[in-house]
């Protein structure tokens, strides 16, 4: 009787605590980004720390639901999930909220739902289950483009809900195929495509082109066994199609702002009077992010003494910037920790996903660390100047109940998947 009351405590720990430390950390420096005067009433649910606090308490049961289901349910029913989770993503052109400029929530009493937060785990499930079906080959074309348009749905979804960001997050189920067996040529047409795309709108179509025949003529006469003089002409229209398609793109489709990001990014203004223009408006948050990180020092200002923290001088600092709030008040010594304790996340992960047994929790397990890697990743370049702004918040740390159960939802279920290796004996 003990042995099998054991069973349901024999969960990655190690995994779990990983987690309450990111989700208490961060906590911490919602409530130091947030409050407002001198004194603090802890269970003031009218402030963002007190709703994340409700958030927190909640996300516990929330484990609890998840790990007292059974395993096979998520292998089982994650085609019944996927297909709720994508009516979910449908159902906000007619019934959802507009904040921020994005139809991205269902407005419910007092409090909102971003269901593309929970679609990131039904797409996990989707793509872990279509990967280990016994019939899916994985090299085969057919199944390459079945799982494309697993993936490519809720980002398209997403998209036309004016969330870009969110969007985005969909290209890491890429390194998860790769892991699987996707063919190597896509690997390089993924990189060939971010170097066309990045040089047709920073030295022009004309250059990029000219470029282009250069490197691919060079390659075709350096190799041993030259195939047909039609390989390198296809790949040269190729590249020009693709220049030409990414100039469109950018000056037809993208928005103001988006434009006006990576144009920045790319320095591709060349008005000076137009560029402080769109530092002041774009790169406002950016820069004050910047100051409150660098004003930290190796050490920080202390807890809740950060006084660009305090002073509210980085907007919506407790969302999409919390990571400033690391840097100013706990210093080098803070973010290290913090990017420490999400490296050893990933790799938790990662080396779990390789002792599973079922092929499914194997890929269920690199979608989880994928996922997560690319929001770290994400938010933390775009809050230290490395890369162009995008609204993205960092896993189990940034405000918001959507973000905090979509990451818990996605990282729990793999934890209840490994538990079945745990407790095989």
């Amino acid at each position: 009787m003990a042995r099998e009351t054991n069973k349901y405590f024999k969960f990655d720990w190690i995994t779990i605590v990983l987690f309450m430390m990111l989700v208490g950390f961060g906590w911490m420096n919602i409530l130091s980004a947030s409050h407002v005067g001198d004194t603090i009433d802890y269970f003031d649910f009218s402030q963002p720390y007190g709703k994340q606090l409700i958030f927190i308490i909640l996300t516990f049961f929330l484990i609890v639901l998840i790990l007292s289901i059974e395993a096979k349910f998520y292998e089982r029913f994650s085609s019944v999930i996927y297909l709720i989770s994508m009516l979910s993503l449908i159902g906000l052109f007619l019934f959802g909220k507009k904040v921020n400029g994005a139809i991205s929530w269902y407005g419910i009493g007092g409090m909102t739902i971003q269901p593309s937060e929970f679609a990131k785990a039904a797409t996990a499930l989707a793509v872990a289950k279509y990967v280990s079906d016994l019939n899916t080959d994985i090299k085969t074309f057919k199944d390459q483009i079945r799982l494309c348009i697993i993936i490519a749905l809720p980002a398209i979804l997403v998209l036309m809900q004016n969330d870009a960001g969110s969007t985005l997050v969909y290209t890491s189920f890429f390194f998860v195929l790769y892991r699987e067996g996707l063919p190597k040529i896509y690997l390089s047409i993924v990189l060939v495509l971010a170097f066309i795309s990045i040089a047709a709108l920073k030295f022009g179509i004309v250059i990029t082109i000219i470029a282009s025949a250069v490197l691919i003529f060079a390659f075709h006469f350096l190799r041993k066994r030259r195939p047909s003089v039609l390989q390198p002409l296809a790949m040269l229209i190729a590249a020009a199609i693709i220049s030409f398609s990414i100039n469109f793109f950018y000056t037809n489709i993208l928005q103001a702002h988006q434009k006006d990001r990576i144009s920045l990014w790319l320095r591709l203004e060349k008005d000076p009077v137009k560029i402080q223009e769109m530092q002041r408006d774009i790169l406002y948050n950016l820069y004050e992010s910047e100051k409150a990180i660098s004003s930290g020092g190796w050490k920080g200002k202390g807890y809740l003494e950060g006084t660009r923290t305090t002073g509210k001088f980085v907007p919506e600092q407790h969302t999409d910037y919390i990571f400033s709030t690391v840097g100013e008040e706990w210093g080098f010594a803070g973010t290290t920790f913090v990017v420490l304790v999400f490296v050893l996340l990933l790799l938790r992960i990662l080396h779990l996903a390789e002792l599973q047994k079922s092929q499914f929790s194997r890929v269920y397990g690199y979608s989880v660390a994928s996922i997560i890697f690319f929001h770290f990743m994400i938010n933390i370049g775009m809050v230290m100047g490395l890369i162009p702004t995008i609204g993205i918040p960092l896993p189990f740390f940034s405000y918001g109940g959507s973000g905090l159960w979509g990451f818990t939802i996605l990282l729990f279920i793999f934890i209840k998947l490994d538990s079945n290796r745990i407790n095989e004996w």
